[in-house]
């Protein structure tokens, strides 16, 4: 039988949030999946209530690092091992360029988020980097801010991530931590693959780079954007009838323009598991001088060179007060849930209901 058309408003999925209602209220409590595309909101609110203490009275870049369509295959394949040396591949390049007197002269740092996602949920792998707009001088004696409207380099930045990250898959291959099957079966072979390697290295990679945008009263809302996403939300999914689903999305290369795309159910889901990262990998990461070993003294360096002080209760300028108050409602419990008042009832109206939804009618055999 055909399902019959609906929206996607609440999908009956076991990634959705289970709830247990009361008779004064609802409890809410997340499944604490981080690819469920309705339990990230309250992740997030926490995560940006605490990054606030971390921000610089400085604008910030947003830089983005991609790879070409030929290693969404390897990355499928092989994705703890590809994701991680993509992490390192970015750090690298960033920090190492950012250090060349010629073009910057400082130590920076910056936090990167992993995305895997195109609009049309295909394998899409890229990294997105928000960025301090400058960074300490070497030997630590002053802040080093970059230009008004450029950071560093773009052409410099595609050709060292290109190098540094071919060059990550080579020792990997060496090393045999990477695994061949299917369509890339031949590259098993040392020839085929570093052919491979050579054809990838011809090509320009892409990355983007904003010019140092807003300050840090505009820094987290923009990056709550990227941190707490999955492939797709439910305010994209249209319906599903007949086993096929229908979603919004925008085609980039026809002026970015908001198109509907229908699959079928089955290959809905094969696209969406395409983005379900290792467990335990870590999608959020910090590096230079707001890595986590050494991140609260080169703060307070910054800070100290930058000559003002953050707000010590910056969340309020972060949060809208809804936001501030769904942190505050915490299951008594579990202490992780959020506990979300729909309506009250006298300890009456508790009682009645309970009744009637317990009273069963004896049927009249006769």
């Amino acid at each position: 039988m055909a399902n019959a058309a609906r929206p996607f408003g609440k999908p009956h999925s076991p990634l959705e949030k289970t709830s247990h209602k009361a008779g004064n209220g609802e409890l809410s409590i997340t499944c604490r999946n981080r690819s469920c595309p309705k339990c990230q909101s309250t992740a997030r609110d926490r995560w940006l209530a605490e990054r606030a203490q971390e921000l610089l009275p400085v604008s910030y870049c947003h830089v983005v690092f991609t790879v070409p369509n030929e290693l969404a295959p390897l990355a499928l394949q092989n994705p703890r091992c590809f994701y991680a040396l993509l992490f390192r591949a970015v750090a690298q390049t960033l920090l190492e360029i950012a250090t060349n007197r010629r073009l910057l002269g400082a130590r920076i740092g910056f936090l990167a988020v992993l995305h895997t996602w195109s609009q049309n949920l295909l394998l899409h792998p890229h990294v997105h980097c928000l960025v301090p707009a400058g960074g300490l001088a070497l030997d630590g004696s002053r802040w080093i801010p970059c230009r008004r409207k450029f950071f560093l380099p773009v052409p410099v930045l595609s050709r060292l991530f290109r190098g540094k990250l071919l060059a990550f898959l080579g020792t990997a291959w060496a090393q045999g931590k990477l695994q061949f099957s299917g369509q890339l079966a031949a590259l098993a072979d040392p020839a085929r693959f570093h052919a491979w390697l050579h054809q990838l290295r011809q090509k320009d990679w892409v990355v983007y780079a904003k010019p140092p945008f807003g300050g840090p009263q505009h820094v987290l809302k923009y990056l709550a954007r990227y941190t707490h996403r999955v492939a797709i939300s439910n305010g994209r999914l249209l319906s599903l009838a007949d086993d096929r689903v229908s979603f919004h999305w925008r085609d980039s290369k026809d002026g970015k323009r908001l198109k509907v795309m229908t699959l079928e159910a089955v290959e809905f889901i094969r696209r969406f598991l395409l983005h379900i990262l290792p467990p335990g990998f870590v999608k959020i990461r910090h590096f230079g001088f707001l890595a986590n070993r050494n991140r609260s003294r080169a703060l307070a360096l910054c800070r100290q060179h930058l000559r003002s002080a953050i707000s010590h209760h910056p969340t309020a300028e972060v949060l809208t007060q809804q936001q501030r108050q769904a942190l505050e409602r915490r299951c008594p419990v579990c202490q992780r849930g959020t506990l979300r008042f729909v309506a009250w009832r006298s300890v009456a109206e508790i009682t009645l209901a309970t009744h009637a939804s317990t009273f069963t009618p004896s049927m009249d055999s006769s």
